[in-house]
């Protein structure tokens, strides 16, 4: 008896004929949005092609989820049995005392949920809006007392099983090597994961379940007779999270130090540290007593991954040195934009190749796993070479440390938790060597962010966020105890990143700023809108001479996901978002790209947006369009030396009071465009462009436009893109022409407005050539991430060609026209 439980054990350690599937991530948190393209999903795909409502959408994400999470308590229950077999033997794995408490309440749990899913998965199968699954919801909320014994013997359950995989090496070959099945639909594919991180599954599984009910309330009319039951199930669940919350988190991110003392992990995250004048990407732990900064070391496959510790600071010891507190400043080299966009390009170009793949009848898992090492790589180096803010740690026994962040929103949370945390008595605190050792060996444990947040990290099923426009109006701020100069900022993520788009004007002396300003922001693959609010500094004795400090004092933030459900519609979405007793009024809505791809003519002829370049100079007898000429002027005569000048967005409503004008030719034109900010200027005359009815460049040329970039013979180039120009319509051909020279004169000034001629191509590129819908049509475009990627690069260096060429004469190409045939 003890030989066969003995060899069973070893099957269940050593199972050969199983292979490991390696893109299935238990570990990583699974919410209902994420598990839409998952096996049970797929089967509801034509459904959800036809329409089908949201509901069934969530239940069948959830369904997926279901089915992993019951796949990871199969997987504790399996080693359970002959351990517990082999309990009594002469020589135990475990006793029977560790064994029920290492796997205390998992059978219970276990078949709760077994329950719930074979209940459940019919309701969908047959799925119709008459379905109730109400009932089922409010059982398992009812059900949440085994959770709670389950809960208060976790702490003892871990730390009993991690005795035991110190003492005997058998079980620390099980308890590292727990094999989790992949769901039905993907072939026998299984995971290895410990048990250390199964036996968390549980406290994280009711988390994901609250989250369910709000999806599922959400969607669910309040006629429905499943409503009342979600509301019950929402309540109960909400009550037994709040009752264990407190008791979770510590046990999750404590460690005792030597004194018996009692140190928590509070926060913790990826930062680009300045050391030796290079920037270094680190892994930065906050905890109760101390700023821990470490790096990850390399390991060999297959190895535990491991810290090494390159410096800490006490908190008592801690200080934020100010840019006036150092003499000696470090240079931080900040790369040009233009560099940074095309690597961003890049990264879109290898998405929709990956994507592509896996489209394809007989795509290969090699080229897919190939594109995502490169794409991992170049999303990492945009990740270390983005930040810009600073971010300054003293210590103030010995050296100082600098960050640099991408957000002002990160630095403030860091830099509030911090101070929190030094408001209590804090003794400095100096570690030996060995508590330095295990502090730092206990970081991959405690440790919340475990990868770094690049796309290639991220699961499949991940949400791949928002690709467009979205068009924000910031209304109005009130709950400030006294009147301040206040404005706001606006950031999105893109790339891992958060970066600031927006920015209002400054609303002085007021305890109620009404901004009532609009922007009109661009998403790449954003997926959350922060608001920050500030007052701003006046003091010239606390300004400094670093352009990235900011220094101005955050009144308070806040922010809101982008839920494509909520902002894809053509009303406005009003929100508030309440940060320190402050409350931000905003509203918001979305247009997707593959809708701004389209060019839709003015009914109204008599206008100049959406109206033909050709009908508009014809009418004005002029040669390039008064609305250009105009705005070229405006910003050459008080715009040229601006910062981000045609980068940074102009105020919307501003851009539509002189779109408007212009397109009544209102008499007030000059006195507007002399009054207007210039940033608004600059926007007026891109949205021109972006609403011609087709391109500057011609629908027609475009496929000869991106034939003629591509080629590798300079000559046979040059004559080419030449070719192209004469072939363009002449009062298009003269537009362009003008607007040439003036993007060259702007760049001309680019050690002052920071825009080089790769900046200006990169934002006038996709505008003024563009593919037309039967382009995209005829390239079987189908994402909205495809759609942005899809021959930007090329876009951007046909205007690039032109701006970097010798000057170009009208005359002198209508000249040669002689000599060439008019046919492309």
């Amino acid at each position: 008896m003890e030989e066969e439980v003995l060899c069973y054990l070893d099957k269940v350690l050593e199972d050969e004929d199983v292979f490991e599937c390696g893109d299935m991530d238990v570990e990583s948190p699974l919410t209902p949005g994420d598990m839409l393209l998952t096996p049970v999903h797929r089967q509801f795909r034509g459904d959800i092609e036809k329409g089908l409502e949201m509901k069934k959408l969530v239940l069948s994400g959830f369904l997926a989820s279901e089915e992993i999470y019951i796949n990871q308590l199969e997987a504790l229950l399996l080693p359970m049995r002959p351990l517990k077999a082999t309990a009594n033997l002469s020589q135990p794995v475990l006793s029977i005392q560790q064994v029920e408490t290492i796997f205390y309440k998992i059978q219970d749990i276990f078949e709760i949920h077994k329950e719930f899913y074979d209940a459940l998965l019919p309701h969908i199968q047959q799925w119709d809006e008459k379905v109730a699954v109400g009932h089922l919801f409010k059982k398992l909320a009812s059900q949440l007392g085994v959770y709670k014994a389950f809960v208060d013997n976790y702490k003892t359950a871990v730390e009993t099983a991690e005795k035991c995989r110190q003492a005997n090496t058998q079980f620390q070959q099980i308890s590292e090597n727990l094999k989790v099945k992949g769901p039905k639909d993907s072939k026998d594919c299984t995971t290895n994961v410990t048990m250390e991180a199964l036996l968390y599954k549980p406290i994280d599984r009711v988390t994901r379940s609250t989250l369910v009910l709000h999806d599922l309330l959400k969607h669910t009319p309040k006629d429905h007779p499943d409503f009342p039951l979600l509301q019950d199930a929402l309540r109960i669940s909400q009550n037994f999270l709040s009752s264990i919350n407190e008791e979770i988190d510590p046990r999750r991110t404590a460690i005792t130090t030597p004194k018996g003392e009692a140190r928590q992990l509070v926060k913790d995250g990826f930062l680009v540290e300045m050391s030796e004048g290079s920037r270094k990407l680190r892994h930065v732990f906050l905890f109760t007593d101390l700023l821990l900064c470490a790096k990850m070391k390399k390991t060999s496959a297959g190895r535990h991954q491991q810290y090494e510790c390159k410096w800490y600071i006490p908190l008592a010891d801690l200080t934020f040195q100010l840019l006036d507190d150092s003499d000696v400043l470090p240079h931080i080299q900040v790369l040009p934009e233009h560099e940074i966009e095309e690597i961003k390009i890049k990264i879109s170009v290898i998405k929709s190749d990956i994507q592509k793949e896996k489209k394809a009848l007989k795509g290969q898992s090699r080229n897919v796993e190939r594109l995502r090492k490169k794409m991992n790589e170049q999303e990492s180096w945009l990740l270390l070479h983005s930040p810009t803010i600073p971010f300054r740690i003293h210590n103030k026994h010995g050296k100082s440390y600098l960050f640099l962040l991408s957000s002002d929103y990160e630095r403030s949370e860091w830099r509030e938790s911090i101070q929190k945390l030094q408001k209590k008595d804090l003794q400095t605190c100096q570690l030996s060597s060995v508590e330095l050792q295990v502090l730092t060996s206990s970081c991959c444990k405690l440790r919340t962010v475990h990868n770094i947040p690049v796309t290639s990290n991220k699961d499949d099923e991940e949400t791949s966020g928002l690709y467009g426009f979205l068009h924000v109006i910031v209304h109005s701020a009130k709950g400030f105890k006294e009147s301040a100069n206040l404005y706001c900022t606006l950031e999105v993520d893109s790339y891992g990143y958060f970066v600031s788009k927006a920015k209002t004007r400054v609303f002085r002396d007021t305890t109620e700023p009404q901004w009532n300003e609009e922007f009109e922001i661009e998403l790449e693959g954003s997926q959350c809108l922060r608001i920050l609010c500030y007052e701003k500094c006046y003091d010239k004795t606390k300004l400094n001479k670093d352009d990235n400090e900011i220094v101005d004092i955050i009144m308070g933030k806040g922010q809101v996901q982008l839920d494509p459900q909520t902002v894809q519609s053509k009303n406005w979405h009003v929100d508030v978002i309440e940060m320190n007793g402050i409350k931000v009024e905003f509203s918001m809505k979305f247009t997707s790209r593959d809708l701004s791809l389209k060019r839709t003519p003015s009914k109204k002829q008599s206008g100049v947006f959406g109206v033909k370049i050709s009908i508009v100079t014809k009418r004005e007898r002029s040669k390039v369009p008064y609305i250009v000429r105009q705005c070229i002027e405006e910003v050459e005569k008080r715009g040229i030396d601006e910062v981000g000048i045609y980068r940074i967005s102009g105020v919307a409503t501003d851009i539509q009071a002189l779109k408007a004008a212009f397109d009544t030719n209102s008499k007030d034109i000059l006195v507007m465009l002399s009054d207007m900010d210039i940033n608004a200027i600059a926007g007026t005359l891109k949205l021109y462009f972006r609403e011609l009815p087709e391109p500057l460049l011609t629908d027609r040329l475009y496929p000869a436009f991106m034939e003629g970039i591509a080629l590798s013979d300079p000559a046979a180039k040059e004559n080419c893109m030449m070719h192209l120009l004469r072939s363009l319509p002449d009062p298009n051909l003269i537009t362009f022409l003008s607007l040439l020279e003036h993007l060259k004169r702007v760049a001309d000034k680019e050690p002052i407005n920071k825009m080089s001629l790769h900046n200006l191509g990169t934002v006038f590129g996709p505008t003024l050539l563009r593919p037309s819908e039967s382009e995209v049509t005829k390239g079987h475009i189908t994402l909205a991430s495809d759609i942005w990627s899809h021959d930007v690069m090329a876009q951007v260096q046909v205007l690039l060609y032109y701006l970097q060429h010798p000057p170009i004469s009208f005359a002198e190409l209508k000249r040669n026209t002689l000599y060439f045939s008019t046919d492309v």
